[in-house]
């Protein structure tokens, strides 16, 4: 952070009309108050450049399954055993609606933020300019970056909106690993097949078969995602009194839980174009 504030002087010292200002870049700021900024705009773009533009092709591929395969009878099955009859529409159209329901919640949600001070009470900001309303100003700035303002904090935005958008991802990561397994037993069972490529082997000594690898990868990747948001939601609501800095070297890894989704969610993209009704 200081090494970012030094570099800004260095730059409004070339200039002289600004030369005097530069005392006034990290102006009654903590380092958080910059942290949490930068944090939250990055996951506000995340969400709304790839992870909803994931959701939307996912969302629609499946309703378009559950609409053209919505006649097809099958044989359903509980407890694993054959039950009453369904169709294979309908089967997707359960795991479509649940998983939208889950990305209305993504795509309306807000990560907050503070801009407040070394304890969160504007103390420095009260000191030097009493005359000027700092709760307004910090609210007026952040909902400029389209971030919830967070009026009560200690030196730290407690992270609490980060937590339950992790928590509402982790669930739309299970519903899609259910449907993973679920598409996976029915292969097995012959309700589906798995289109071939020429010149594309799908065992490498059974050349007679194809491995459902997408949705194995799907499973995989979407799990190890989610056991990385665990964590997060385990530990960031959680900072020792005003401050401790064990949230920071978590914070850093939040790029894995976003990547190792995104590569779930392609390998199921990737399973669906291969898949067909037997």
């Amino acid at each position: 952070m200081k090494a970012v504030e030094y570099y800004i002087k260095g730059k409004l010292e070339l200039h002289e009309r600004l030369r005097t200002t530069k005392e006034y870049v990290h102006f009654c700021c903590t380092s958080e108050d910059i942290n949490n900024i930068a944090y939250s705009v990055i996951l506000s773009e995340a969400k709304d450049k790839q992870l909803l533009a994931c959701y939307d092709q996912l969302l629609n591929k499946m309703a378009g399954m559950a609409e053209n395969w919505a006649e097809i009878a099958m044989l359903s099955r509980t407890h694993g055993q054959t039950a009453s009859p369904t169709t294979v529409g309908k089967e997707i159209a359960n795991f479509t609606y649940r998983f939208g329901q889950q990305v209305k919640i993504v795509r309306e949600h807000k990560f907050a933020a503070k801009l407040n001070g070394a304890v969160g009470n504007f103390n420095a900001h009260t000191y030097a300019y009493p005359e000027y309303n700092w709760p307004q100003l910090s609210q007026t700035f952040l909902e400029q970056l389209k971030l919830k303002f967070n009026p009560y904090t200690t030196q730290i935005e407690p992270h609490d909106t980060i937590c339950s958008f992790y928590n509402t991802v982790g669930l739309a990561n299970n519903i899609l690993v259910g449907m993973s397994r679920d598409i996976w037993h029915y292969t097995s069972l012959g309700y589906f097949k798995q289109k071939t490529k020429k010149g594309e082997i799908g065992s490498s000594t059974m050349p007679h078969k194809v491995n459902p690898i997408d949705f194995e990868n799907c499973e995989g990747n979407l799990g190890f995602a989610n056991g990385i948001m665990t964590q997060f939601v385990g530990k960031l609501p959680i900072s020792r009194m005003q401050r401790d800095l064990s949230d920071s070297t978590v914070l850093r890894n939040q790029g894995l839980a976003f990547g190792y989704s995104l590569m779930g969610y392609r390998s199921l993209l990737k399973g669906f174009d291969k898949l067909e009704v037997n």
